[in-house]
């Protein structure tokens, strides 16, 4: 059975365990599989900047003209500690360090070609996307150079499949490079480590950014037609967030749909990215999710036609870094047009939204904070009355089968008990995602009193 398969950077960043529990795990079925890995945890954040922090990494030192070399060498002395870290599992530490020095030293070429450009003033925008997209890929280079190469050692026939193409001038795109990459392998009889980063002439990180690995996983699937696409984490998907309620409340999802899968990243709770579970979807090509650290359990499975047989809530989750905007306008009664006035500024801003609820004169839109532009609101401002926003949670419950008559009187019962008000709720026709706007203060509660009533 071909499988292609995922490992995060969490999960590389324990290799033993990577080893361990997911490619020797079965002696029968070490090979037929395709693992396409991230860069090894925290990497990519001194290659480009911090995902938390946005603490400047190389990337940010030379978009801000500052010392990106020092930086970019420093990158280098960091890979050449993870190589000692793993030379016990086999892998040969001269070499490895030799492979980081050809590589640095090959984008160092690079970088200081593109800062000569950036320099003339002639381009800009195009110059510094390619070397993000350069920098990006030294994380997954090595951390597939060295999974590759310890498994070589240990006597497993092993292909490197290095989709970053740093020394490979072709201009190709990437499902072009994955098929050429691909060719002449017999996928039965060996394992094939690829790089999560994948070069093309449409530039992966240009919509993606560093959601990419996942992307450059879901083309692979979508090309190679695996009988199941895997990804591998450091958690299970699960009934609720174990650090919210705890990890004796909560329980492996077992199965849902794409549909559920979707609804989770609207709330920024990924199994995969939107993007890269829709190739996987169309193609009728499953999805599992396992833990990196519970090899025997089976994980969660995906599917396109799953329903849930029993009435149930397959996973109560949510966020508390989104806003909810309240446009309010005595005119909107009986005018049509006023909701596509509303999104045409929305789409005028390019701000996406989670929710939307209406009422006679009011309507009220929910989206990430992060996504709030002062431009936006004066825009809304011109045209209404009266335009108010503030910090919200939304807490959801999330289910292919959630038709009990029962479930929304429980859940607001439940809120209402824990004395969490609720300034908004929705819940489309299809009943699979039924949300609670509430203040930002309270969801941690929520999610306990939920995962506690319903879940």
């Amino acid at each position: 059975m071909l499988t292609v398969e995922k490992i995060g950077g969490t999960s590389m960043s324990a290799l033993q365990d990577v080893i361990k529990n997911i490619v020797l795990f079965n002696p029968e079925q070490v090979y037929g599989r395709v693992y396409v890995v991230s860069a090894f945890s925290g990497v990519t954040n001194i290659l480009l900047e911090n995902k938390k922090t946005k603490a400047p990494g190389v990337y940010k030192k030379l978009a801000d003209g500052e010392d990106y070399a020092s930086a970019l060498l420093e990158v280098a002395s960091q890979l050449k500690t993870l190589n000692a870290q793993y030379a016990e599992l086999g892998l040969d530490l001269n070499a490895a360090n030799l492979f980081v020095d050809a590589e640095i030293e090959q984008v160092l070429r690079y970088l200081d070609s593109a800062t000569t450009m950036l320099a003339s003033g002639y381009l800009n925008e195009g110059i510094l996307l390619a070397v993000r997209e350069i920098l990006a890929s030294i994380g997954e280079s090595h951390s597939a150079y060295v999974l590759a190469t310890i498994l070589q050692n240990q006597g497993v026939n092993t292909h490197l499949i290095d989709l970053a193409g740093l020394h490979d001038s072709r201009a190709m795109t990437i499902n072009e490079r994955i098929k050429d990459s691909f060719k002449g392998i017999d996928l039965a009889s060996s394992v094939c480590i690829v790089t999560g980063y994948a070069k093309g002439k449409e530039g992966i990180m240009r919509e993606f950014d560093r959601g990419y690995s996942e992307v450059t996983f879901s083309k692979i699937a979508e090309i190679l037609k695996p009988q199941e696409a895997i990804i591998h984490k450091e958690y299970h998907l699960s009934t609720a967030d174990p650090g919210l309620v705890g990890v004796e409340n909560v329980k492996p999802v077992g199965n849902t749909n794409f549909d559920i899968a979707d609804q989770l990243a609207d709330v920024g709770m990924e199994a995969i990215h939107p993007k890269a579970s829709k190739p996987l979807e169309m193609a009728g090509i499953h999805l599992r999710i396992k833990n990196t650290f519970e090899p025997a359990h089976p994980g969660t499975l995906i599917t396109k036609e799953y329903i849930s047989d029993l009435n149930r809530i397959e996973v109560i989750t949510g966020t508390d870094k989104q806003l909810i905007i309240d446009i309010y306008d005595p005119l909107m009664t009986g005018n049509v047009g006023s909701d596509l006035d509303i999104m045409q500024c929305f789409a005028d801003h390019d701000v996406s939204y989670t929710f939307k609820t209406t009422s006679a004169n009011s309507i009220s839109i929910v989206i990430w904070e992060n996504d709030l532009q002062e431009a936006l609101i004066n825009t809304l401002k011109s045209k209404f009355e009266r335009v108010t926003y503030k910090p919200i949670a939304m807490v959801c419950l999330l289910g292919t089968n959630m038709g009990q008559s029962s479930l929304l009187a429980n859940a607001t019962t439940a809120l209402a008990k824990a004395e969490i008000p609720i300034l908004a709720t929705g819940m489309a026709s299809g009943r699979v995602n039924i949300q609670f706007v509430i203040d930002r203060e309270q969801f941690k509660p929520a999610i306990i009193a939920l995962n506690k009533a319903v879940g």
